[in-house]
């Protein structure tokens, strides 16, 4: 049987559960960044693949223009981003069992690489790893990985049963791959303030050019 191009094995889990409190409150991930949130560049970036999903909790409606399905953590007591990705794990599971690889994103990164997950896939096969996190300026992005689907029940068990809350201690555990990732300012600038929508938007500008 002829393998599935990655990107129809792989789904996208947008992990909006960041809070902008140095910006005034609300949801990083609808953060205005030169007429577009976050999240609108982030989904024009993974257009290509055909299952995306968020992941956040609290009201949904506020995330009803993006036309995804929006799913509430699985695990209560707002446990970090492992919760967030044992979520998406969990449902793809559950109700997409054709799909088996899942990238995990942090919705503050408005210059999201479009060949983020490519790249990941390609460090994966390269070093027959486990999974793969992306990698820039000499610092890991563990909330920007690529987690088999089939690790969900060792995530859960990791969770509740050890109490392992940083995404490196369980990916410790595994053979972990990194795709390297470079540009000024970096792919993986989170914005936390305005000074740092500035700097999107020149980077943003200059690739438009």
């Amino acid at each position: 049987m002829t393998e599935k191009p990655y990107y129809e094995a792989t789904a996208i889990c947008f992990l909006a559960g960041g809070q902008a409190r140095r910006m005034g409150g609300g949801d990083k991930a609808l953060i205005d960044v030169g007429g577009h949130t976050i999240l609108a560049r982030q989904l024009a970036a993974t257009s290509q693949y055909p299952l995306r999903f968020i992941n956040a909790n609290g009201p949904k409606d506020r995330f009803s223009d993006y036309g995804l399905p929006v799913i509430s953590d699985c695990i209560d007591g707002f446990l970090g981003p492992l919760a967030g990705i044992l979520t998406g794990l969990e449902y793809l599971a559950q109700n997409h069992k054709k799909i088996s690889w899942m990238l995990s994103c942090a919705t503050d990164i408005p210059l999201l690489p479009q060949d983020l997950t490519e790249m990941l896939h390609i460090a994966i096969k390269k070093e027959q790893a486990d999974m793969a996190t992306a990698r820039s300026a000499g610092r890991t992005h563990p909330v920007c990985s690529l987690w088999p689907v089939h690790l969900a029940t060792a995530l859960r068990d990791a969770l509740l049963d050890e109490d392992i809350r940083k995404i490196d201690r369980f990916t410790a555990r595994y053979h972990l791959a990194y795709a390297d990732f470079d540009g000024v300012p970096d792919p993986f600038m989170n914005i936390n303030t305005p000074e740092d929508i500035t700097a999107a938007l020149l980077r943003i500008a200059d690739d438009e050019r």
